[in-house]
């Protein structure tokens, strides 16, 4: 995806976003276990002004958030975090440098990218706490934030991080599983301390395939499923997999885990 492209769909979703979030402030977010909409709006607020200071200072703030912004009424703070996010990107090309934990591309892109992949879970999420429709999420959109879970945030974790990954993988005995979201597919290894993920089918058999439209993969492996095991209406007909449950349960506590 291009640049202007992410940020189109990072417009988008935090539109979505903001007008959800004042409709139940109080409700609970079922995605996101002991959190109301609330905070998840403050979380999101948060979260944009980190990654405005990642750029601007160079270095990603720690401790965070400052004690302040809990006397910041939620929806304010979350206004005020994307004005800061979106001025910080209009004044730097995608590929100035700027801090982050991913160490192949420490680059402002890759913050224009991973933000609009972090609003839309989280609209998700509003929408889910609120009791609305969920909104489509455009299939580019889609099929990019499985790419970023499976090598960024799951591959790179196990390699970076692996005795987070432990408990999982120490014992596993080895799996293939291929991943199809429309008529795109990545095939995923894993075994003690491996979590590879190549681009296409590749060839011989697999454990596990999990097919759907790329936006109910997305929402599969991000575990943001409406509370019938569906996509909430904008993709009835959800995720089919086949294959090992145990398997299938590996790739989701390592996704867990590295999400985390």
């Amino acid at each position: 995806m291009e640049y202007s492209r992410f940020l189109d769909c990072l417009a988008a979703d935090y539109d979505r976003l903001r007008a959800v979030v004042e409709t139940a402030a109080d409700a609970p977010v079922p995605t996101c276990p002991g959190w109301t909409v609330a905070d998840l709006t403050r979380h999101v607020g948060e979260v944009y002004l980190h990654k405005t200071v990642a750029m601007r200072e160079g270095v990603e703030p720690e401790p965070w958030p400052p004690e302040e912004f809990a006397k910041e009424e939620p929806t304010a703070l979350l206004d005020r975090g994307y004005t800061a996010l979106r001025a910080e990107f209009a004044t730097r090309a995608p590929e100035d440098p700027a801090a982050a934990w991913y160490g192949p591309d420490q680059s402002v892109g890759f913050w224009i990218r991973r933000m609009a992949q972090e609003t839309v879970i989280h609209r998700i999420d509003a929408e889910l706490g609120t009791g609305q429709a969920v909104a489509p999420v455009p299939a580019d959109l889609a099929v990019d934030g499985i790419d970023e879970l499976l090598k960024v945030f799951a591959a790179y974790s196990v390699a970076e991080w692996g005795e987070y990954f432990t408990d999982i993988l120490a014992d596993s005995p080895g799996h293939t599983l291929l991943v199809r979201a429309g008529d795109t597919a990545w095939r995923v290894r894993t075994g003690p301390g491996e979590f590879a993920v190549t681009d296409g089918a590749g060839e011989g058999t697999a454990d596990v395939t999990f097919s759907g439209s790329p936006e109910a993969v997305l929402r599969r492996l991000w575990n943001r499923e409406g509370a019938d095991g569906g996509t909430g209406g904008s993709e009835g007909s959800g995720v089919t997999i086949e294959g090992d449950p145990v398997a299938v349960e590996e790739l989701r506590r390592c996704i867990v885990v590295a999400a985390e």
